[in-house]
C-alpha cells in the first residue's frame, strides 16, 4: 500500500503533492513501483496536528481519488469521516483505511456498509492533538491485550453496522496513543490481533519509533533517513503473512520483497480481499 499524502502538514512528506496533479504523479510512480493499493490521505495524523474542515479534506482527495481510479489504480481513501469515505467511493475507491476504526464518526461504519468497499479498522483512542496523553496501557497483559480488546470491540460494531466479514481488516495503529515500547511489543506479538481473524494492516513507514531506536548522540534520525530500518522490518512482516504493508518508498520495499522471494519462494498475504 503506498502512500499518497494531499496535504501540507504530514510528518513524512507533507505538502510535497498537495496540488492534485503532483498527487496523481506521485500515485503513478508509486505504482510503476510496485504498489497493489494506493492510499489518498487528505488529513494529517501527525501528533499535535489538528484536523482540516470536511470541505478542505473533499477538495484534497477527489479529485485525486477520481483519477488514479480512472488511470486503473487500486484506491484506498485515508479518512475517518463518512461523507468522505462515501464520496471517495463514489469517485472510484474500493478500500476505505479509517484510522479511527469508526470511532471519530458515528455513521462511518453504515456508511461503509452501504458502499460494499473493504474496510480497514485501526486501534485509535483520540485524535491527533491530544492522543499521546491515552498512551497508557498498564492493565493485565499489557499493550497487546488492550489492543487486541479494543480492536474486538471495533470488529463486533463493524459486523453490526453490516460491513461483510471478508472486507473487514484490522490495523495495530503503530505510533498512535503508544510509545516507541509499545509498538515494538505488538510487532513482536501480532498473533492475538490474528485471533480476531481478519487480515492485518501495519504501517510502520518512517514513524518516530524509527528514528528513537537509531538515534545518534541523542537525536533521532531524521524522517528521511529511516527508510533501510522500515524495509527490514517489511520483510520481516511480509514473511508472518500480514495482508497490508502500508509504505512510503514502495521501490524499497518491492526490491527487499523480491530477494525475499527468489531465496524462499512466493510470500502469500492472508487473502486476497
Amino acid at each position: 500500500m503506498g502512500v499518497v499524502n494531499v496535504t501540507p502538514d504530514s510528518f513524512s512528506d507533507g505538502g510535497r503533492w498537495l496540488a492534485p496533479e503532483s498527487a496523481v504523479a506521485h500515485g503513478l510512480d508509486l505504482l510503476a513501483d510496485g504498489a497493489d493499493i494506493l492510499d489518498i490521505g487528505g488529513e494529517s495524523t501527525r501528533p499535535g496536528a489538528t484536523r482540516p474542515l470536511v470541505a478542505e479534506e473533499l477538495d484534497r482527495v477527489i479529485p485525486v481519488v477520481t483519477e488514479l481510479a480512472r488511470r486503473g489504480a487500486t484506491v484506498s481513501v485515508d479518512t475517518m469521516r463518512a461523507e468522505v469515505a462515501v464520496a471517495a467511493v463514489a469517485a472510484g475507491a474500493t478500500v476505505v483505511n479509517d484510522v479511527s476504526g469508526g470511532l471519530a464518526d458515528p455513521d462511518m461504519l453504515t456508511a461503509v456498509a452501504r458502499t460494499g468497499a473493504t474496510y480497514v479498522a485501526m486501534h485509535w483512542r483520540a485524535h491527533a492533538d491530544h492522543m499521546r496523553d491515552f498512551a497508557v496501557y498498564d492493565g493485565p497483559g499489557g499493550v497487546v491485550a488492550a489492543v487486541r480488546e479494543e480492536l474486538a470491540g471495533r470488529v463486533a460494531a463493524a459486523l453490526a453496522a453490516g460491513i461483510a466479514p471478508d472486507r473487514l481488516v484490522l490495523d495495530p495503529g503503530l505510533g498512535f496513543a503508544k510509545r516507541p515500547e509499545h509498538n515494538w511489543e505488538l510487532l513482536r506479538d501480532l498473533g492475538p490481533l490474528r485471533e480476531l481473524g481478519h487480515p492485518l494492516l501495519v504501517g510502520a513507514s518512517r514513524k518516530s519509533f524509527l528514528g528513537r531506536l537509531l538515534a545518534s548522540g541523542g537525536s533521532p534520525r531524521p524522517v528521511g533517513e529511516r527508510e533501510h530500518a522500515n524495509t527490514a522490518l517489511t520483510v520481516l512482516l511480509a514473511q508472518q503473512g500480514v495482508w497490508g504493508l502500508r509504505v512510503h518508498d514502495v521501490r524499497a520495499a518491492r526490491d527487499a520483497l523480491s530477494v525475499v522471494e527468489q531465496v524462499l519462494g512466493p510470500l502469500t498475504g492472508e487473502d486476497d480481499r
